[in-house]
């Protein structure tokens, strides 16, 4: 059974790390579904890594929609996690009601992941649990908030910026949020977060001492060559191995090698 605190149990703090993958798709979805990994993440991110977006600001409630019910489609026993996108619950309370509803209906994800930590997403994220839907909290780099951090850029720096974010993470979880991500953060500061907060952190650039981790899939397999922030560990370097089987096939069709007496009916 697909249960949040089977996965996120604030009991296991401290003493089993959580692995989280973001995938976007059915077919590496089957793929970590043969796997031990604990939680996936459909995340808004697929703007940047599916769409080639500079950001994750265009994509819908209907995209995300979209390729969380082909993720679960690949993956019917993980624990899913669907990012909430720009504008889908920013609005109002009332939207942000609608479009974690309809993410819970349409895509029979397990729970909803909404950036910030302001008073007016502390309410939302309390609404939500009230009326049976897990929040994710998602603190530091929010990517939806890019515009106003001026990029890309190290989160929490300094006292008072440290403080605030100490502050939000406390509210978002007293709000009732079962977990949160912390994204590129200085390491002192998510370990702060990590032994101060009663539910469990997910970390991506916030250091060794969350009790998780996150990295997108297309990222930890090296399928960009370019893209190499800090916080990625490539696992793997499948870029050179789909170029080389590509151009293994262009060669092989213009010897006509391919297809063979193996390959015809």
């Amino acid at each position: 059974m697909r249960n949040v605190h089977k996965v996120y149990s604030p009991e296991k703090k401290g003493k089993e790390k959580i692995s989280v993958v973001t995938c976007y798709d059915y077919s590496f979805a089957k793929i970590l579904s043969e796997t031990d990994v604990d939680s996936i993440l459909v995340g808004d991110s697929l703007g940047m890594v599916i769409q080639g977006n500079t950001s994750t600001l265009p994509v819908t409630l209907d995209e995300m929609i979209y390729h969380t019910k082909a993720v679960r489609r690949g993956a019917p026993d993980k624990f899913i996690v669907a990012d909430l996108p720009f504008l889908s619950y920013q609005t109002s309370i009332e939207e942000g009601i609608r479009s974690a509803g309809r993410m819970m209906k349409e895509t029979d994800c397990d729970a909803v992941k909404i950036e910030g930590g302001s008073d007016f997403i502390c309410e939302l994220i309390s609404i939500l649990k009230q009326i049976g839907v897990p929040v994710m909290g998602h603190l530091g780099l929010t990517p939806q908030s890019v515009h106003v951090f001026g990029g890309h850029k190290i989160q929490g720096k300094g006292e008072e910026s440290s403080a605030k974010l100490l502050r939000e993470a406390e509210a978002i979880s007293e709000a009732g949020a079962f977990s949160m991500v912390l994204e590129m953060i200085p390491a002192e500061l998510g370990k702060k977060a990590s032994l101060e907060l009663g539910v469990p952190t997910i970390g991506i650039g916030a250091g060794p001492d969350c009790d998780g981790q996150v990295l997108v899939l297309y990222d930890l397999l090296g399928l960009d060559a370019n893209f190499q922030p800090k916080f990625l560990k490539k696992f793997a370097d499948l870029h050179s191995i789909v170029k080389n089987a590509v151009g293994n096939f262009h060669k092989e069709i213009k010897s006509e090698e391919f297809p063979g007496k193996d390959h015809s009916f």
